[in-house]
């Protein structure tokens, strides 16, 4: 080998051997590049996954909490309507009671209603027609009892049952369903206890 050919041969080598080093360095920085690329992928990846299983979980309990609601509001709804039947029904056996029994359930809200004052106390045309005269008499002693005077009016009011009390232009419905609707919540309260304590 001829001193030209020598140094062309180290020169490749060196040529070669620099292109090796350039390589492998180009390799190690390729693959220390894949390396941080994997490595910020899988933080990326967990960081997915994480927030999914945050977002499923959120998901869930709102689900969960819907549920709840929706069976408490059907819940609620269900007992209202049940203390509703109830109250309607005690309504209905009030409405079917015979005289006696009607005229000594308006005797009492009269006890308990009337004013140590003179008034006058109206009723309903068919309660006016089928209203004894003992009923009348009754209707006298009460208001006497609690201080005060009843006169029975003629006229007629355009109610279903009981009674309207006047005390000087001030009228008082005393009304089965007056006087039901005004304890509605009391009673609405004791039915819920009876049901459902």
């Amino acid at each position: 080998m001829t001193g030209l050919e020598k140094i062309k041969s180290q020169i490749l080598d060196e040529a070669k051997a620099a292109a090796d080093s350039k390589i492998a360095e180009a390799k190690a920085k390729a693959d220390e590049i894949v390396a941080q690329a994997e490595a910020d992928a899988k933080k990326i990846s967990e960081t997915i996954a994480h927030k999914s299983e945050l977002d499923t979980a959120n998901y869930k309990e709102r689900t969960a909490s819907s549920i709840d609601l929706q069976r408490r509001t059907k819940l609620l709804a269900a007992k209202q309507e049940m203390i509703q039947n109830v109250l309607d029904k005690a309504y209905q056996s009030l409405e079917s009671m015979n005289e006696e029994e009607y005229f000594g359930v308006l005797l009492k809200l009269l006890a308990r209603y009337a004013l140590p004052q003179d008034g006058e106390i109206f009723f309903s045309a068919g309660d006016l027609q089928r209203m004894s005269d003992d009923f009348k008499n009754a209707v006298e002693n009460t208001a006497r009892d609690k201080g005060g005077s009843l006169k029975i009016s003629a006229e007629e009011r355009k109610i279903e049952n009981g009674f309207v009390l006047a005390y000087g232009g001030i009228e008082e419905n005393c009304t089965l369903q007056a006087m039901f609707d005004e304890k509605k919540d009391e009673l609405s309260d004791k039915v819920y206890h009876i049901l459902f304590a």
